[in-house]
């Protein structure tokens, strides 16, 4: 299901901030040579996940889901001097890719890139996080968040992807299991005391998530 008409779209895309010479690289290489390439983030989304990261200024940066490398050069943009972004990668493939992308960048000694499952990942990073964005197996999304949430620090946010999924968490009755699963980690945020969230209609949904 389109979500939003391609015409306001492009509308929205012609008056953002444009995208800068790597990530527009980034862009156009995924958008090319990449058989998922709906999976990128883009301009629009790209440019409100900068604008995140710039007004909450963290020093320590989560992603669970590196694709191409595109969110996390735009993530990286609001860290402060010395900060770090983490970003985790479950195909060998993608993670190569998005390494050569990083190397190109300004942010290249603060990002540092984990190939392998991030369940496994995550806990031994041992590390606090102020910025969280999760944009990867949309079955795990709970267990990615019960599990990240503690190590979130109060006034920290995390940021979700696809949590429209296409449209289809609107399907009555509900069918696929990724939608379910959406639908499911929409809902068990709604009903989670420790934060208060936002759902955007952002591209293929977006939900803001600020731990109290």
């Amino acid at each position: 299901m389109q979500i939003v008409s391609p015409l306001v779209e492009d509308y929205a895309a012609r008056y953002t901030t444009f995208q800068n010479d790597l990530l527009n690289e980034v862009h156009e290489s995924t958008v090319h040579a990449h058989p998922h390439a709906h999976m990128l983030s883009g301009h629009v989304q790209g440019r409100f996940l900068a604008l995140i990261s710039n007004l909450v200024r963290p020093s320590m940066i989560l992603e669970v889901g590196t694709f191409t490398g595109y969110s996390a050069l735009c993530l990286a943009e609001g860290l402060v001097n010395g900060g770090e972004l983490h970003t985790i990668e479950l195909r060998e493939t993608d993670a190569a890719t998005a390494a050569e992308n990083f190397s190109k960048s300004q942010w290249a000694k603060q990002i540092h890139l984990h190939c392998g499952n991030a369940k496994d990942i995550i806990p031994a990073l041992e590390k606090k996080w102020d910025l969280v964005f999760i944009d990867a197996d949309k079955t795990a999304y709970i267990d990615y968040y019960e599990m990240i949430l503690p190590l979130v620090n109060t006034g920290g946010m995390i940021i979700a992807d696809n949590v429209l999924f296409h449209g289809q968490v609107l399907a009555i009755p509900l069918a696929g299991k990724n939608a379910k699963a959406i639908d499911a980690f929409n809902n068990h945020v709604a009903q989670d005391a420790r934060v208060e969230q936002i759902l955007l209609t952002l591209r293929d949904g977006l939900l803001l998530i600020k731990k109290l």
